[in-house]
This record gives C-alpha cells, structure tokens and sequence, in this order.
C-alpha cells in the first residue's frame, strides 16, 4: 500500500479518536493528537498498541508507524500544521462549538474540519464559526480503526467542494464514504440501526421472543447477507428474474401489513432491565471481551475477502 504524506490532527481521543488515530498512523500519516483528559496520552497509546496487530493484518502503508504520534494537551498545536482535522470531542453542542473555536484560532484557514459526530447537527455546530464552509461530517462507525464506513454530509454554510474533498479523501485512505444529502437526525446508518432496534426491543417485551433468539435471528439470517450486499441488493437478489420491481410488487401488501403492526420505541427506561437480563443470560457461557477479539478477526477476514471480490460493491 502506499504511504500518505500528510499530518492528521485528532481532537479527542476517546474510543472514536483512539480508533481515528490508530487508522491514520497505519495508512501512513504523522498523527498528532490532543485531549484534555488525565491519563489520555497513555490511554491513547495504550488504545494505539492494542490495535496494531488489527491494522497491520489489513496492511500498512508505506512509511506507517506508532511512532508517528505525538501528543499534546494544547489544541492549538495540535492543529497548527494539520492538512486535516478529525474532531472527536463529547456529543455536545456547546463543546463543539468551543472546539471549533480553539481549532479555528490555530489551524489554516482552508483545513477541513470534521466532525465525528454521531448526530448533531453540522448547520448548528458551524453557527459563529470564522470559516463555516470548511466544516463538515465524518463520522465513522465502531471499531473505526476496522469498519469502513465513514457518513459524510454538510451543513447549511459548508461548501461542495469541502464535501468533495472529505469524500475523496477518506476514500484515499481506504475507508469507504457515502455522502449524506440532506442533513437529518442521527444520519443514516444509526436510523437504520435504530428501526431494528425499535422492532427487537417491542418483540422481547411483548415476550414474543429472547433477546438471544433475535440476536440468532439476525446474525445467522439477514445479517449475514446484510454483510455482502445491501438491503435493496438483497431484495432485487430475492426477486428472481423481475428483480426488485416484482418483489416490491409481490411483497408489498404483505409488507405495509407487517409495517402497520410494528412497535414502536418505549417512551420510559421501565424495559432496560428485561434486555438487560436477557444479554446477560445469552453472555452466560461465554468470555465477551474474548467475543469481541474474535468478532474483529472475523470482520478483519470478511473485509479481505470482499476487497478480493471485484464483483461485490
């Protein structure tokens, strides 16, 4: 793989940051990350060496190394000589704004600024900002050193080329973006999420099944397709012949009748504890931080296999 010339700055370095960080190290950049918590060098570097062997197995770039991190507390360093900015702060308002000023005050003026933001609103976090039109989405998706996808979208102020240039250059370092056309809360893949949770969560409290069943339900059904081809290259599959006209066709009285008869989000926490139990019996027999380990080697060896497949998107 070829090695990037460039400096990343990470501001924040929770488990998205950290994530963020170890990404741009192994595709080749020098990474210089800032956070004001205690302890948040370590942790960050700590976060960086455990997930080096991930990373080196879905290969480095030339030139990427641990060694191309350097920290610091004091934000306006952090950025001075960033050729982009990845913000990973609290999902706060207020803080993003008092982030963006104290990166706005340092960096060049025609730095992209990204925000990692899992769902606030671009428009309402560049309001007062010197240079709205060069800050934009980029938000990942957890482990972010692993999973592709990066959401990218503007706001009111941001402007196309920006967008233009956050899509080309996630692209560039190997993760896989899809540009959001019209901000919305939550973006896209968390609604996606969420409308299957909503359904998960009304079937375990209507006792209509375990928590560990529809868990089964998903990762040895749908989720296993999900993992190759999306959701409409999955019905057009379904749909034989007349593809995804004839299955929409077909399905589609059947579909608006299970669509009406779905549940809906609880309005209170009172169902946190039915879930609760149930992940925790269905984690009984099981060492789950060896879970995990295990379900990023497979993820890992999926995305090996889909790069080497020149027919699956």
């Amino acid at each position: 793989m070829n090695g990037h010339a460039g400096n990343v700055a990470i501001v924040g370095t929770g488990v998205i940051g950290a994530g963020w960080a170890t990404h741009f190290l192994a595709q080749g950049f020098a990474v210089a990350a800032t956070d004001p918590g205690e302890e948040a060098e370590s942790r960050l570097r700590e976060w960086v060496d455990n997930s080096w062997p991930a990373v080196e197995r879905l290969g480095l770039a030339n030139g990427a190394s641990r060694q191309n991190l350097t920290f610091t507390t004091d934000i306006g360093a952090a950025v001075r000589h960033a050729d982009f900015i990845q913000e990973s702060g609290p999902e706060r308002m207020d803080v993003k704004r008092a982030l963006i000023a104290d990166m706005e005050s340092a960096a060049n003026a025609d730095t992209i600024i990204a925000s990692s933001s899992s769902g606030l609103s671009v428009s309402e976090m560049q309001a007062g900002a010197r240079h709205p039109e060069r800050i934009v989405l980029g938000h990942p998706f957890n482990p972010s050193h692993i999973i592709p996808l990066v959401e990218v979208g503007g706001g009111r102020l941001t402007s196309p080329e920006s967008v233009a240039r956050t899509m080309a250059f996630y692209a560039a370092t190997g993760k896989k973006p899809i540009r959001i056309d019209k901000e919305v809360k939550g973006h896209i893949a968390n609604r996606l999420q969420v409308a299957l949770w909503q359904e998960a969560i009304s079937l375990v409290r209507q006792g209509i099944a375990s928590v560990e069943a529809i868990d089964t339900a998903i990762a040895y059904g749908p989720g296993l397709r999900w993992a190759l081809l999306g959701p409409f290259l999955n019905l057009h599959a379904s749909g034989g012949v007349g593809g995804i006209v004839h299955l929409l066709q077909h399905l589609g009285p059947s579909q608006r009748e299970w669509a009406r008869d779905l549940g809906t989000y609880p309005e209170n926490d009172d169902y946190i504890e039915i879930i609760a139990k149930g992940v925790d019996a269905e984690l009984m027999p099981y060492d789950f931080p060896e879970m995990l380990r295990q379900r990023d080697r497979l993820l890992i060896q999926l995305l090996e296999d889909k790069r080497s497949l020149a027919q699956i998107p």
